[in-house]
């Protein structure tokens, strides 16, 4: 059973309970004359009034946020529960001024029976039983309106324990026992309206839930990639936490990385708080442990450019840096020589003016048209070609060849073995000169890519 069937199906029980309870104690106090049994029996008559409008507010609270309401619809319980408290008010009001009246007037006892007692004790089971039940579905779906309803129903405890207190009193020949008990159920239902008013107003100011965001500031600082939490903000609405975090990550990320972050920070607080809508804002900040080719990189990808090839040498203190800078092979010169001009600038404003930079522009490699294998007979002349460059030298055992034939040319993929102690330099070294040697026998060939890998075990 989903949250919206609970609540509606506790709210439903105990609007049949909470009618049938009033209209018995309201027979039996006018029947006897007891001023504290016809207060219980109106308190109970302001519960099936709040039961009633519970069980109609939930249905409206649980509704999914729409075009004008952004955020929910779980406010309609507190609104509702400021409503029912103003009712608790009026009727503590009216109690103890009708009790003031008896006990000033000296209103003689009212008739003391076992009936009045049965009744008394029968709400006070059915009270203890709807309590739990509506404190647990208040709990379970974290509904204002349904704990508001279980405090009701505790108070009718207090409230006919009393009422039975003071027949006691008035049987034993105390006479102002009666309204005295009344003063008692009214003071309850006054100190419990307080308690409700208080949670109510501090739901409807935004009051962060206790806990709430200290929680969720955890749960989302120990998300992978998050360096620190700037600022997080947390409100209720009906059972949903509202979430606002701004939180620092890398900026050398890339964007697709920065949304996991996002996605596995909702997925945290939803683990730590239960129903939870997280807004998160990244701000990408430098590590203190950041390269200066990472810093260059970012500088680079802010301007939306393409670089590679990034070299950084310190000499003597003084900053060398070499990129290779891809732009649109059909661009004037002019306009290059603008482009690299720029990125210079930008890499001289975050590393001070006395940084060298030299850049070399070359064409942006264009996306390549669909292709078609080639032949066998070429794959197996390249494969061959590609064996006699290597010559069994550091680089050897070429296999896994591959040509494709495209409009700019012929693509060619291989895979080949080196020594496993051989660095990443020298396994590099080896491979351009067989690459370089297949173009240059081969001018048809636009590109060749090799992949590298260690003998097999």
């Amino acid at each position: 059973m989903n949250a919206t069937n609970t609540k509606t199906s506790v709210a439903a029980i105990s609007i049949l309970v909470s009618g049938g309870m009033a209209a018995a104690k309201l027979v039996v106090g006018v029947a006897i004359g007891s001023l504290a049994l016809i207060s219980e029996a109106l308190h109970s008559a302001i519960d099936l009034v709040a039961t009633i409008i519970t069980w109609a507010v939930v249905r409206v609270s649980d509704q999914p946020a729409d075009a004008e309401h952004h955020y929910g619809h779980g406010k309609f319980e507190s609104v509702s529960a400021l409503g029912i408290i103003a009712l608790l008010y009026v009727l503590a009001g009216g109690i103890l001024v009708e009790s003031y009246s008896r006990i000033r007037e000296g209103t003689p006892p009212p008739t003391i029976s076992a009936i009045p007692f049965v009744v008394l004790v029968v709400d006070i089971v059915l009270n203890l039983w709807r309590a739990r039940a509506l404190h647990r579905a208040a709990r379970d779906t974290r509904s204002q309106a349904l704990a508001a309803d279980a405090l009701h129903f505790a108070s009718d405890v207090m409230g006919s324990s009393a009422v039975i207190i003071g027949l006691v009193l008035a049987g034993l020949g105390f006479w102002w026992g009666d309204a005295a008990a009344a003063i008692a159920v009214a003071v309850m239902i006054a100190l419990l309206g307080l308690r409700m008013a208080r949670e109510t107003v501090e739901t409807l100011l935004d009051r962060a839930p206790a806990g709430a965001l200290e929680k969720a500031t955890a749960a989302i600082r120990a998300v992978p990639g998050v360096l620190d939490v700037d600022r997080l903000r947390v409100r209720m609405v009906g059972p949903t936490y509202f979430i606002d975090a701004i939180a620092k990550v890398p900026r050398t990320y890339p964007i697709d990385r920065v949304e996991e972050i996002k996605r596995r920070a909702q997925a945290a607080v939803t683990r730590a708080l239960g129903d939870a809508d997280l807004t998160f804002t990244a701000v990408p900040v430098a590590r203190d442990n950041e390269s200066v080719r990472e810093r260059i990189m970012v500088i680079a990808r802010n301007s939306g450019l393409a670089i590679h090839h990034v070299t950084v040498h310190d000499l003597g203190g003084k900053l060398i840096v070499s990129i290779d800078l891809e732009v649109d092979g059909e661009m004037e010169l002019t306009a290059a020589h603008a482009v690299a001009h720029d990125l210079e600038r930008a890499i001289r404003v975050d590393f001070g003016e006395d940084v060298e930079v030299d850049t070399h522009i070359e064409p942006l490699e264009p996306e390549l048209p669909w292709g078609t294998d080639a032949m066998p007979e070429r794959v197996e002349t390249i494969r061959a070609a590609l064996t006699r460059f290597a010559g069994g030298g550091a680089i050897h055992d070429i296999h896994n060849v591959r040509v494709r034939n495209s409009d700019a040319g012929e693509i060619v993929n291989f895979h080949c073995r080196a020594a496993p102690s051989m660095s990443v330099i020298k396994v590099h070294e080896g491979v351009d000169e067989i690459e370089r040697a297949l173009r240059r026998a081969f001018p048809t060939i636009k590109r060749v890519i090799s992949h590298a890998e260690p003998p097999r075990p």
